[in-house]
């Protein structure tokens, strides 16, 4: 009966160019981070922040879809909800999921006071089919944050996993007037927490002064820990760090951005394929009163299969999305032009894309609305600079430059470079400008390899499986995207462009 009625208020936006239509979002209304990814008896279960009352952030609790491939999803009732004079009386926030012995364990923060400021850990257990939790009646099972934080309101969404011994769990928080901190817990029965000791201290010049939704877990040889950097005074991001892990001490030996966009609070697990998994909010880029209008806000990544080379974390889309694949064009510098513009145009596409660099060349794809609108959207490589370039040029009023003028000083040093100018078109029509660039070092002979998935307002960017820029583009009048090669015809080596359908249909 939920999942009718859930198809039923999709239907609704049908209408919505702007709606992915193979990226899972709820039914209708407002969802952030993705929450208990876990798989279940065969099955995928997420679960994700959601207000079920309305497109805006607030009443958190926990939605919940499930999945037989991580591209199809069933909608299913939510898990679970504020409970009045409870201590998540103002809001179940994010945690994650756990197989407890055959059990079923949500661990999450549970909010209380006027501004969320009293943050404790909660759990909730559920039956075999996860459609029926129960909160813990003992709630919360730790409350109190470690006095080296010197505050006491920024400690939330837990991260759990099991070792040889015991549980371990890792919480994000602050140390005040140093920066963000992740705090490392034990225990036997996820009822009663040992705090260790901080597992990560952060500087809050590089790395911002809050840190939230940690992971901890084993790649290959090496561990990583992925931290979403929340600024009070910029744009947030989300950092990975990879290093050595021995006797509960994490020793870091690499630190860089998992997603230089609009992917946040992303969250792992591993699957019966022993593959890492990594799903992760895609925010709006558009006013709070836009996405009210909308009627809905918040989608989720397209879940990445993650692995680790150099020290450096790679991330693939999972292959079960070729499986939506449609209709396929395929081009060669045999049936391109130079700068030519394409013959594909649709919402939604999957592109991958091949180049050879030449010095003091670009190469690269340009989204456009129409051959005749100057408005378009640049994906190239810059081989001078050796710098992913993302040029977005749009009329001032686009939904899609509304962070132009935020701060980015956490990206910024890790090489991420922006710059807003104006342009004026032949018939006086003033345009904006935005040029966000990367750094991407091509080694000797390394093709430049491009993944865009396109679908609505979602364009996600993966550059050699190592570099990800996750984009919200908002075009009123794009009833179809036409693509145009940005270079010369000989710079690609291949390009293979699918029109992708939608999931719900």
């Amino acid at each position: 009966m939920f999942a009718k009625t859930a198809s039923v208020t999709r239907q609704q936006f049908l209408t919505d160019l702007l709606r992915p239509q193979y990226h899972f979002l709820p039914p209708s209304n407002w969802m952030n981070d993705p929450n208990g990814l876990i798989q279940w008896q065969g099955k995928y279960h997420l679960f994700y922040q959601h207000n079920p009352t309305g497109p805006l952030w607030g009443y958190m609790s926990w939605g919940h879809a499930s999945s037989d491939d991580l591209i199809h999803w069933t909608d299913l009732p939510l898990a679970i909800v504020p409970t009045p004079g409870g201590p998540d009386e103002v809001g179940c926030f994010s945690g994650c999921a756990v197989n407890n012995n055959g059990q079923p364990t949500l661990v999450y923060t549970a909010a209380r006071g006027e501004k969320y400021e009293i943050q404790t850990q909660c759990i909730a257990i559920g039956d075999e089919t996860l459609l029926n939790w129960q909160k813990y009646a003992g709630n919360p099972v730790l409350a109190q944050v470690p006095s080296e934080s010197g505050q006491t309101s920024d400690f939330r969404d837990p991260y759990v996993w099991k070792e040889a011994d015991a549980w371990y769990m890792v919480i994000a928080s602050r140390i005040k007037d140093v920066g963000g901190v992740i705090f490392l817990y034990k225990s036997d029965d996820l009822l009663n927490w040992e705090y260790l000791h901080p597992l990560l201290i952060g500087d809050k010049q590089r790395n911002g002064d809050i840190w939230e939704c940690p992971n901890f877990f084993k790649l290959g040889d090496q561990w990583v820990l992925i931290v979403s950097s929340h600024v009070t005074v910029a744009t947030d991001t989300v950092l990975y760090f990879v290093g050595t892990y021995d006797n509960h001490q994490f020793t870091p030996i690499y630190e860089g951005v998992l997603d230089y966009g609009e992917l946040y609070a992303p969250l792992t697990t591993i699957d019966d394929q022993n593959r890492r998994l990594l799903i992760g909010w895609l925010r709006e880029a558009r006013s709070s009163q836009e996405q009210q209008l909308a009627g809905w806000s918040g989608v989720q990544s397209i879940p990445r299969i993650l692995t680790l080379s150099n020290n450096r974390l790679l991330m693939t889309p999972i292959p079960a999305l070729q499986s939506i694949r449609g209709k396929h064009h395929h081009y060669t510098p045999a049936n391109l032009l130079d700068n030519g513009f394409l013959d594909v145009n649709s919402l939604s596409l999957d592109i991958e894309a091949e180049f050879v660099p030449q010095p003091a060349s670009n190469c690269g794809l340009s989204l456009v609305c129409s051959p005749d609108d100057p408005a378009r959207i640049d994906i190239l490589y810059e081989s001078a600079s050796q710098r992913l370039v993302i040029r977005n040029i749009a009329s001032q009023h686009d939904s899609s430059l509304s962070h132009a003028e935020n701060n980015r000083h956490v990206d910024k040093n890790f090489g991420f470079e922006e710059q807003v100018d104006q342009l004026t078109t032949h018939d006086q029509q003033t345009l904006t400008v935005l040029t966000q660039s990367i750094p991407h070092a091509l080694a000797p002979d390394e093709r430049l390899q491009l993944r865009i998935l396109l679908d609505g307002s979602v364009v996600e960017i993966i550059a050699n499986n190592r570099i990800s820029l996750t984009y919200r583009i908002y075009r009123s009048n794009a009833q179809r995207n036409h693509l145009q090669l940005i270079g010369e015809k000989s710079l690609v080596q291949t390009l293979d462009i699918w029109e992708m359908p939608s999931i719900w249909q």
